[in-house]
């Protein structure tokens, strides 16, 4: 029988290749951009309307996607059920794009990017041609066409990063340089970043043309009686939704909107670059998350499944602080990842840090409400969250800035975990193995304080010297401890 340890680490790998390698690389990308545009004003529209993207796509999608998931899998007729979900979308972005683009303009003032209409119109395309393309990749993912969707999704991030650079670094440089060509003559200064989301309109179109197959093959018919149950199936997901994304992107849209006009962009810019730098440990968790859901449900009905959870959490919390503590112990280069004018915002990043790791393991602890079928548990928690997350920004913005996001961002994700934690041990007790996890939390956190001791020592060489030597003896104190629980894990076979 196979270690079902190993065949999660391997999941986690493969999905971290297929589909958060694009991400990644993406991200790398937008340290680039913090060169490029050396002022943080200038990419704070960037955040601002990346924010609300991911807000306007969860309303424009309105759970039809998970609700395609229920039904086809209960339905004899999956290409009707296919085709409902796919015409609803269609019609409905149709509509709710068409009144967005006529208000493109008051949208901009409204949230106070003033003069960039245009930009509200690009991403308004984004959202649509996202959602038009939701329906045909949930169908790939359920005929297990893995492969399909994971180039299409790879030659998505590459089409955008071409575009990304042929504007960013060819035709700017070549305007900037004094060019008098042809490239030169492409970009627009006023412009400016903007081009990022013509660039991300560009990419989606490329998919929807390698998806052209999802849209054909079929006869498109609209089953109004089935509609309505997929839809009032998805309507709390909606909800749910929001206030998930509440906790992950509204702080930068929150600072956007409370700061004054003169400093919100600045501040806006720094907070959501030195963001970025905590991200490792959420793209981390991300891959995990893909191949972790079915590997819980698989071993539900295994006699060990419990044990295999606590064990699970366990490494998946000590990886974790290796992350964190490796990033932090090496900041004073890793902070070369954006340029000088971003730095001032480093401090939140250990803030980030730990919120990530909070949210890596209320996920863990998620699946006792999925086991058990009480979702509605899911609802309260992440609803609770998103009340916290907006009453800390809310009152503290005005004061602290993007410190208050940073801190707002870690008590919601900490308080769920710890919610999650309790309601779990009631309804489906595991037996964690808290005192381990709190020695290397404690550890790690207690050589970071250490590292702050010294953190004004001039010399960087030396700096990062004394710091990595506090992270190898992280990894030898953990060595010691758990070798032995390490050899035993490589004889575990699933019943």
């Amino acid at each position: 029988m196979s270690n079902p340890l190993k065949k999660l680490a391997s999941q986690t790998a493969i999905y971290g290749l297929g589909n958060v390698l694009p991400r990644f690389i993406g991200y790398l990308f937008t340290f680039v951009l913090t060169y490029i545009f050396k002022e943080p004003a200038a990419l704070a529209p960037n955040a601002v309307f990346f924010g609300y993207i991911s807000f306007m796509n969860i309303i424009f999608t309105y759970g039809m996607e998970t609700a395609f998931f229920n039904f086809v899998n209960k339905s004899e007729q999956k290409e009707r059920v296919y085709s409902t979900a796919l015409i609803s979308l269609l019609v409905s972005t149709a509509g709710l794009s068409l009144v967005l683009i006529l208000f493109s303009a008051p949208l901009a003032d409204l949230i106070k990017q003033h003069g960039h209409g245009n930009f509200v119109i690009w991403c308004v395309l984004i959202i649509a041609t996202d959602t038009i393309t939701a329906i045909p990749f949930a169908r790939l993912r359920l005929t297990n066409s893995a492969k399909r969707f994971a180039v299409i999704k790879f030659a998505n991030m590459m089409v955008n990063l071409a575009v990304n650079i042929f504007y960013f670094v060819i035709c700017k440089r070549a305007l900037e340089h004094g060019d008098d060509s042809f490239f030169a003559s492409l970009y627009k200064p006023e412009v400016g970043i903007g081009y990022a989301f013509l660039a991300q309109l560009i990419a989606n179109l490329v998919s929807i043309a390698l998806l052209a197959n999802e849209f054909k093959g079929f006869e498109y018919v609209f089953d109004k009686v089935l509609w309505r149950k997929m839809f009032f199936y998805a309507l709390p997901l909606l909800v749910l939704g929001l206030a998930g994304m509440i906790n992950e992107t509204f702080d930068r849209l929150v600072l956007n909107y409370l700061l004054p006009g003169n400093i919100a962009d600045n501040e806006v810019g720094v907070y959501s670059n030195c963001y970025k730098i905590a991200m490792l440990m959420a793209i981390f968790t991300q891959a995990f998350k893909y191949a972790a859901e079915p590997f819980f449900f698989n071993n539900a009905k295994d006699k060990n499944s419990q044990k295999l959870n606590a064990v699970v959490m366990k490494y998946y919390i000590l990886f974790c602080l290796f992350l964190f503590l490796g990033t932090m112990m090496n900041l004073p280069w890793l902070q070369k990842a954006v340029s000088e004018n971003y730095r001032v915002g480093l401090a939140v990043v250990p803030i980030l840090l730990m919120a990530n790791l909070c949210v890596g393991v209320y996920w863990n602890l998620s699946i006792w409400y999925k086991l058990t079928g009480q979702t509605k548990f899911g609802a309260y928690i992440t609803i609770f969250g998103a009340l916290i997350t907006l009453v800390i920004n809310f009152m503290f913005i005005p004061k602290y800035s993007y410190m208050a996001c940073a801190w707002a961002t870690f008590a919601s994700y900490s308080s769920m975990m710890v919610v999650s934690y309790l309601l779990g041990q009631k309804y489906y007790p595991v037996n964690y193995n808290l005192r381990s996890i709190f020695v290397f939390t404690g550890l790690a956190l207690g050589f970071y304080f250490i590292s702050t001791f010294y953190s004004d020592m001039q010399s960087i060489l030396l700096k990062l010297f004394f710091n990595n030597v506090l992270l190898l003896l992280f990894g030898w104190i953990f060595y010691k401890l758990e070798f032995d629980n390490l050899k035993k894990l490589k004889h575990l076979d699933a019943n």
